[in-house]
């Protein structure tokens, strides 16, 4: 099952957003989440876990669960306002010269964060793939086994814009995943030797 993204995610009843991040547990080599960001106009992102994804392709995915549940899920971002010391930068009138020094002061301000699980990541399509001697290409999407959860192969996007193709990358291949960098076991010769596919037309 292939897991991409930043295509539409659609549930039984209709459109419910478009999919933007993958969470990966990178110990167990599992998927546990995908991030959809709801349509138009809330533009909220929400975290739908991996067992609600009934069918995929390359180029929409769909849900077992309709769209008044997928709203009730957690939000992937989560805003909260609390109370911190801001530098407040003021002068002394009673100097000749006024030089500026700093004093404490309460703000209200907002503290944003993303819900990430703990001990697991977010990968986005795009995010950078470095072999053993470099950067070698990007992130364009997951393939995962639909019975284990676990992730099977990672979709790399490489070469130039005019000339981009997919190559399915094994898992066993992947030294770790960090955030925003996939590392590869393998140095840039042997990836590009690997089978590749023409990348489909927009």
């Amino acid at each position: 099952m292939d897991i991409p993204l930043n295509v539409d995610v659609h549930c039984p009843d209709g459109r419910c957003g478009r999919s933007t991040y993958v969470i990966v547990n990178p110990t167990t080599e599992k998927l546990t989440h995908l991030v959809v960001r709801e349509q138009w106009p809330s533009r909220t992102e929400r975290l739908v876990p991996i067992d609600w994804v009934a069918v995929t392709t390359r180029d929409v995915i769909v849900l077992n669960h309709n769209r008044d549940q997928f709203t009730q899920l957690e939000p992937f971002i989560q805003t909260d306002f609390v109370q911190r010391d801001v530098p407040h930068f003021t002068t002394d009138p009673t100097l000749t010269m006024l030089w500026p020094f700093v004093t404490p002061a309460k703000r209200v301000v907002e503290d944003v964060h993303r819900q990430i699980p703990p001990g697991e990541l977010a990968v986005r399509r795009g995010a950078r793939v470095r072999a053993t001697d470099g950067r070698i290409g990007q992130v364009d999407e997951f393939m995962v086994d639909p019975e284990s959860g676990h992730i099977t192969h990672l979709v790399l996007r490489e070469g130039l814009p005019w000339d981009q193709k997919y190559i399915n990358i094994p898992v066993s291949e992947i030294e770790r995943i960090e955030e925003g960098v996939v590392h590869l076991k393998m140095d840039k010769e042997r990836v590009k030797a690997l089978p590749t596919i023409p990348l489909r037309q927009p």
